[in-house]
């Protein structure tokens, strides 16, 4: 499993260059999540697999990076272009980056 760290993961987001995709439950995700971020739980993922896009890499994020980890090695063995973003949403918060609330990505 790949991985990258909060700055790198950053840099992707000014870039615009990666799908972010946060597994946490719905009521994380509403309460504070990484701008352009896209909720699929993980609970779900292997149902909505197809749902996550091929032609770009992805980046898989969750609160501490547990969970992403694991959905990240499940999504490379489905052929997905995955990293897992180290420190998740909480890493992101810590390094004084926004946080949206609410269901909607952005």
């Amino acid at each position: 499993m790949r991985e990258i760290t909060i700055e790198q993961f950053a840099a992707a987001q000014e870039d615009d260059a990666a799908f972010v995709l946060d597994v946490r439950e719905g009521l994380e995700y509403v309460q504070g999540h990484v701008p352009g971020a896209v909720l699929i739980p993980m609970s779900q993922l292997a149902n909505r697999v197809a749902e996550v896009p091929c032609d770009r890499q992805v980046h898989v994020i969750c609160r501490s990076g547990n969970r992403s980890a694991s959905m990240t090695t499940f999504l490379e063995r489905a052929g997905v272009d995955a990293v897992n973003v180290a420190g998740g949403t909480d890493a992101w918060a810590r390094s004084g980056r926004p946080l949206v609330t609410g269901r909607d990505p952005r």
